[in-house]
């Protein structure tokens, strides 16, 4: 196969599979048979496409692939003859839409699909990792790595969640107000779930960065349909100030960089500049939120630009309003952190130690912060078990090898 041909098809899965999905699911209500139709419609683009060349516009070639493979699957199986014309008047209309004045564009139903798989109907602990699927076209094994489960458990979870929005009719629509605000905190949870895997990294860098922008891209969709929702202008915020410290995360030679060892000269100041903005909005709605929460607190990060120093009494103050509204793991580890820079060591570490050991056993956050502040408040030892325990449970290699920098300074503590 010509290279050209095989990069466009991976290209255009990965930059369109959940724009396609959407637009086939939102009218035949059938996700897994959406989901069959565009595999099918990707592996003819590999067949023909080293033959004929790759088409002008390979997104509507595989639109056009997918939603006849998935008419010709309509017509084998035993559907009800109006539900037949429904779908196939409403693939028709969706066709003559896409190539109206010779312009292969067709509108983008992400969010819809996105409402849908947050659905009530639906069991909430699979919400995030349906939306990570259908709308991100994340893979079943990269989803279950994220959520600890083994990639059998979590596709068959998939699957039964999908079969659910077909069987129960579940509408590819964005509800009304006065069911707004229970479907969107699953919905914005959802979309920073994915920004997180994103900003983690359980792909390639490539694949890491497209993940995050997927998530902007959600961010600034319901923000247009929902302007006056100060949580969703607080999620957008909070990712747009994330990602705008994207490049300082790793140095020259590509090691891990902590946020205020981070070179501030190298955060894009504009993407700063409307993430504040964002913020100052959502202030205006006076519905403090727990996104909003994270967005205050990655602001106070971000004026480090302009003041040189970190306010850690402010970040104080924002972690202990954070844990009062969502206390979860995270938030009390990442507050303890602080404690320890505005108070003490071992204010921070007394934190700690209100956790229960169950929950912090395999969280490799919490020790990588505990040998921290074992190690500023001289305990050396300690601080060495942490850290090994910390570089144990890491994930990212980069991480890894500047937690065994620590290790290092810890060791050499031990001996004088």
């Amino acid at each position: 196969m010509p290279p050209d041909a095989g990069r466009a098809a991976e290209q255009v899965a990965r930059q369109s599979y959940g724009k396609l999905i959407a637009f086939l699911a939102a009218r035949s209500r059938d996700v897994p048979a959406a989901e069959d139709a565009l595999s099918e419609a990707l592996a003819s683009a590999l067949r023909v496409w080293p033959e004929r060349g790759v088409p002008d516009k390979p997104e509507a070639w595989l639109l056009v692939a997918a939603r006849r493979n998935l008419m010709q699957a309509a017509r084998h199986r035993t559907v009800a003859a109006n539900a037949q014309t429904t779908i196939t008047v409403a693939f028709e209309e969706a066709e003559e839409r896409m190539n109206e004045a010779g312009k292969a564009v067709f509108p983008d139903e992400r969010l819809k699909l996105l409402f849908a798989c947050t659905h009530p109907a639906i069991d909430s602990s699979v919400h995030t990792a349906l939306m990570l699927q259908t709308v991100l076209g994340i893979e079943a094994k990269t989803i279950a790595r994220a959520f600890v489960v083994s990639p059998e458990a979590m596709s068959q979870r998939l699957v039964r969640a999908k079969v659910k929005i077909r069987d129960t009719g579940i509408p590819f629509a964005v509800p009304p107000r006065p069911a707004l605000p229970e479907r969107l905190a699953a919905v914005l949870s959802a979309i920073y779930a994915a920004y997180g895997l994103g900003w983690d990294g359980l792909d390639g860098e490539e694949e890491r960065h497209s993940l995050a922008g997927e998530a902007i891209w959600l961010g600034r969709a319901l923000l247009a349909v929902l302007p006056d929702e100060p949580e969703a202008i607080g999620l957008l915020s909070l990712m747009l100030h994330c990602e705008a410290r994207r490049s300082a995360r790793r140095d020259c030679n590509g090691r891990y960089v902590p946020l205020d060892e981070q070179d501030t000269a190298a955060w894009n100041a504009i993407m700063i500049a409307e993430a504040d903005a964002l913020l100052r909005k959502a202030g205006g709605f006076n519905r403090f939120g727990p996104f909003q929460c994270q967005a205050a607190i990655q602001s106070v990060h971000a004026a480090r630009r302009l003041s040189g120093t970190t306010d850690w009494p402010a970040l104080t103050t924002l972690y202990a309003a954070l844990v009062t509204m969502k206390p979860t793991l995270g938030a009390h580890v990442a507050e303890a952190a602080v404690i320890g820079r505005a108070l003490s060591a071992a204010a921070g570490l007394a934190r700690l130690d209100r956790l229960d050991p169950r929950d912090t056993a395999a969280y490799q956050p919490y020790w990588a912060v505990r040998a921290f502040l074992l190690a500023r408040a001289g305990d050396d030892a300690a601080a060495v078990d942490a850290y090994m325990t910390a570089i144990g449970l890491s994930d990212s290699p980069a991480v890894g090898d500047f937690l065994a920098d620590r290790l290092k300074e810890a060791r050499q503590g031990t001996l004088g």
